[in-house]
C-alpha cells in the first residue's frame, strides 16, 4: 500500500497483461494509482478503467463497496438537469430558486453533508450566511466518537502505525471488512512479523481467515459488550482478579487472559466502529475502551483504530471543527443575529438530523451527498422545502417520488474522484489524501454550487427593501 497518492498518469488499455476486459472496456483509458473516495481508508492503488460510454471498473481490485459503487455511473450522468419539482431547469433557475428557499426559512438543516474537504468549506460559509445546522448522514458515530473524546480523551493510532508496529489487533463488536472491504490488506506489515487479531464480542471477520501469516480468534462472542467493558474495567483498571469478578458465564476469566496476552504484546491496537456498537449509549462504550487503553498504556503499549467516516463525514467534521472551533452538530447564527443570540451553539443531541426533522424544528433541508445516493431522511415531512445536491443516481429516485408538496429543488453534482478533484481525510484523520477524477463528465462541485448559493444570498441580502 502506497502512504500517499501517487501522480495519476493514463494509458490506453490494449496491454494483454490486463486480462480479459469486457467489451465495453476494450477501448478504455486507464487511471494508474488512483484514489477510491468511497471508503475512509482512502485506498491510493487502483487502476480505474475508463469505458468510452462513461462507466467505470476496477477489475484488478477485490473490492465490493468500490465495484458496487462505480456501477452507478454511465454516460447519463452528461445530460442529467437540475430540477425543481421534478421538472427540468436552467442551472441559475435551480439556484435562485434554492436561494429563496434558504432566505424564507427560519431555521434551516445542512444535512447528509457528504462532500470533500472543499465542499465542507464552502457548506460552512453558506451555512454562515443563513444560520443554518451542520450534521452528517454519519452524525450518530460521528457524535458517538467525538462525544468520548471530549469527555475523556482518547489514544489514537495510525495505520503506519498498525502496519509497523501492531502484533496483536483486538476488533471488538464489529466487522471491519463489512464496510471496508480491504482493510485486512491496509495492515500487513511488509515484513516477517506475526500478527495475532482477537475478536471480541463478535465472530472473526471471515476476511481477516485470509490475511497472511495472522492468527485469529474470537470470544465472548454473543456477550454484551456494556457487561465485558464494565468487567474488564474492573480487571485493568481495578486489579480485580476474575475469582472475584466471575458470574458463571466465564466473562472475567476470558478477559483476564486477554489481558495477559495484551500485557506480552510489543504493540497492541484496538479496533472499533462507532456505527456498530450498540445505540443509543455508543460513546460511553468508546469511553470506557479508552479507559482500558489508557490503563494498559501504563505498562505497555495501545491505541484505538475507528473505523468509520464515509461520504466525507470525517473530513466534514474536521474542517467544521477548524473553522468554528465545535464539531458537527453545531448552528451558526447569521451575521444580522439578534442580540445576545450566540454566534455559535454545539448541541450533539439537540441539533440531530433524525430529531429535528421529526419535531419540525427545521422549516428548510439542504442535503448533501456527492457520494453515494443517500435518501431524503424518512422524517422529512411532505411539507418541508429540501435542496438536494447530490449525484445523478441520486436526482433519479428524488425524480421518481410524488408525495412532495413543499418545492423540491434538485442540482446534480460531480463525485470527488470520479469527476473532479479534490481532498479526504484518511479514516485514521493522520492522512489528508488528494483525490483525482478518473473521468471528466462536466457536472459542477459541491463546492462550486455552495459558493455561488452564498454570493446570491448576500446579492440579495444588499438589494433595497
Amino acid at each position: 500500500m502506497h502512504e500517499s497518492t501517487s501522480p495519476t498518469t493514463h494509458a490506453n488499455a490494449t496491454s494483454a497483461a490486463d486480462g480479459p476486459l469486457s467489451s465495453a472496456l476494450s477501448s478504455a483509458s486507464i487511471t494508474r494509482d488512483w484514489t477510491c473516495p468511497f471508503c475512509p481508508l482512502l485506498c491510493d492503488d487502483i487502476d480505474a478503467h475508463l469505458a468510452a460510454n462513461q462507466t467505470l471498473a476496477a477489475p484488478a481490485t477485490r473490492c465490493t463497496r468500490l465495484a458496487d459503487a462505480l456501477t452507478r455511473y454511465d454516460a447519463s450522468d452528461n445530460v442529467c438537469s437540475p430540477s425543481v419539482d421534478g421538472s427540468p431547469v436552467p442551472l441559475d433557475t435551480a439556484l435562485d430558486e434554492a436561494v429563496d428557499v434558504l432566505v424564507q426559512a427560519r431555521r434551516s438543516l445542512f444535512g447528509g453533508c457528504a462532500t470533500d474537504i472543499a465542499g465542507a468549506r464552502a457548506l460552512y460559509t453558506l451555512a454562515a450566511g443563513c444560520g443554518a445546522i451542520l450534521d452528517s448522514v454519519h452524525g450518530d458515530a460521528i457524535s458517538a466518537a467525538t462525544l468520548a473524546l471530549q469527555d475523556r480523551g482518547a489514544f489514537f493510532t495510525t495505520l503506519s502505525e498498525v502496519r509497523s508496529r501492531a502484533d496483536l489487533l483486538v476488533v471488538f463488536a464489529c466487522e471491519p471488512s463489512a464496510l471496508h472491504p480491504r482493510f485486512y490488506e491496509r495492515i500487513p506489515s511488509g515484513n516477517s512479523m506475526a500478527r495475532e487479531i482477537r475478536f471480541v464480542c463478535c465472530d472473526t471477520d471471515p476476511a481477516a481467515t485470509e490475511a497472511v501469516n495472522t492468527h485469529t480468534a474470537s470470544l465472548l462472542i454473543d456477550t454484551s459488550p456494556h457487561d465485558v467493558l464494565a468487567l474488564w474495567s474492573a480487571i485493568t483498571e481495578g486489579g480485580r482478579n476474575a475469582e472475584s469478578l466471575e458470574d458463571g458465564a466465564g466473562i472475567a476469566t476470558a478477559l483476564t487472559a486477554l489481558t495477559a496476552r495484551i500485557a506480552e504484546a510489543r504493540y497492541t491496537v484496538f479496533v472499533i466502529e462507532p456505527a456498530a456498537l450498540p445505540q443509543p449509549h455508543a460513546a460511553l462504550l468508546i469511553e470506557a475502551l479508552h479507559r482500558i487503553v489508557k490503563s494498559i498504556n501504563r505498562t505497555n503499549r495501545a491505541g484505538v483504530l475507528t473505523l468509520g467516516g464515509a461520504d466525507g463525514a470525517l473530513s466534514m467534521n474536521q474542517t467544521v471543527t477548524w473553522l468554528s472551533g465545535f464539531p458537527l452538530r453545531t448552528r451558526v447564527s447569521k451575521p444580522d443575529r439578534l442580540p445576545g443570540t450566540p454566534p455559535l451553539d454545539y448541541d450533539p443531541y439537540r441539533y440531530r438530523t433524525e430529531r429535528l426533522l421529526a419535531a419540525g424544528e427545521a422549516d428548510a433541508l439542504l442535503w448533501t451527498a456527492s457520494f453515494d445516493p443517500h435518501p431524503l431522511p424518512v422524517e422529512l415531512a411532505a411539507t418541508t422545502p429540501v435542496i438536494v445536491l447530490g449525484t445523478p443516481a441520486l436526482g433519479s429516485a428524488i425524480a421518481a417520488q410524488q408525495t412532495r408538496s413543499a418545492k423540491t429543488v434538485f442540482i446534480p453534482v460531480a463525485t470527488p474522484g470520479i469527476d473532479s478533484d479534490g481532498h479526504l481525510f484518511r479514516v485514521d484523520t493522520s492522512v489528508v489524501v488528494p483525490l483525482q477524477a478518473a473521468r471528466h463528465v462536466a457536472l459542477p462541485s459541491v463546492a462550486s454550487i455552495a459558493t455561488r448559493l452564498a454570493d446570491k444570498l448576500v446579492a440579495q441580502a444588499r438589494r433595497p427593501a
